[in-house]
């Protein structure tokens, strides 16, 4: 069973019940994984971000999965989070084409067999990417690697931020830290929280059978952000400047961690 939290601890739930989320979660995490490495290939200049959610949303229903978009409890317009340019996260699909050179985000939650799980990744549209929004990228995903390079039974939370802000400051990028990662299991969002920094010792001990999303957040600008009013939803970066997201869902095993949501 699950505690209050919905963290799964091995002292005290069955064995039966570890390996039932894990295998849904595992199998979750394969359909979101290779969805969204096909995603990658499908978008192109011109592409509205609401054919591309329509596209998604067909998808993840042909893959057998559940919209997750659709279970909260404030409407959100769309399947997957779509932010262009200066947007964050939490991008609500419009009727604006996507242009040659455009830093797009996609962030998507599925559920599956009883369980969420939720990745994320940024791309430039087309070939022409400018060279500061690629070592973006390739920083933003290489922190996130070593945040989850941190995890195994024992380590604390801390010890994941500390990694992820440390190779982001290096990177002299812009660390966003009023949105962060989050356990997930049953639920979208759960205990504990994952912030984007932190200091090594310090914050929740994992244990086997824990369940979270690591998902650093950068900017080229300075970190501030605010919620467009025209959406109720997209996060904009206050100085106009480009933002990033990447994000996988991490499982604890007995030894280190799994990232379920690889593609094959």
């Amino acid at each position: 069973m699950a505690n209050k939290q919905g963290i799964i601890n091995l002292d005290t739930a069955s064995r039966a019940d570890v390996e039932r989320k894990i295998s849904a979660m595992r199998a979750g995490g394969k359909i979101l994984g290779n969805l969204l490495r096909d995603l990658k290939a499908y978008v192109k200049p011109g592409m509205t971000g609401k054919q591309i959610d329509a596209w998604v949303r067909a998808e993840i229903v042909k893959r057998g999965a559940g919209v997750a978009y659709d279970m909260l409890e404030e409407e959100f317009p769309g399947a997957i989070c779509i932010s262009v340019n200066d947007a964050l996260v939490h991008g609500a699909p419009t009727d604006e084409p996507l242009e040659e050179g455009d830093k797009v985000s996609f962030d998507l939650d599925i559920y599956y067999q009883g369980y969420f799980t939720d990745s994320a990744f940024t791309m430039v549209v087309g070939q022409k990417a400018s060279p500061a929004v690629k070592k973006m990228i390739s920083v933003t995903e290489s922190s996130m690697w070593e945040g989850i390079a941190q995890v195994k039974p024992g380590a604390h939370i801390g010890d994941i931020g500390h990694a992820v802000e440390q190779v982001l400051r290096k990177g002299h990028l812009g660390v966003i830290e009023n949105y962060i990662g989050h356990g997930i299991g049953k639920s979208m969002h759960e205990f504990p929280e994952v912030p984007n920094y932190g200091k090594k010792g310090h914050g929740y001990v994992l244990v086997e059978g824990d369940t979270i999303c690591i998902e650093p957040m950068s900017c080229l600008g300075k970190p501030a952000n605010y919620i467009d009013k025209d959406s109720n939803w997209t996060v904009r970066m206050k100085d106009g400047s480009i933002g990033c997201h990447c994000e996988h869902t991490i499982l604890v095993t007995h030894d280190g961690y799994e990232v379920l949501t690889q593609p094959d």
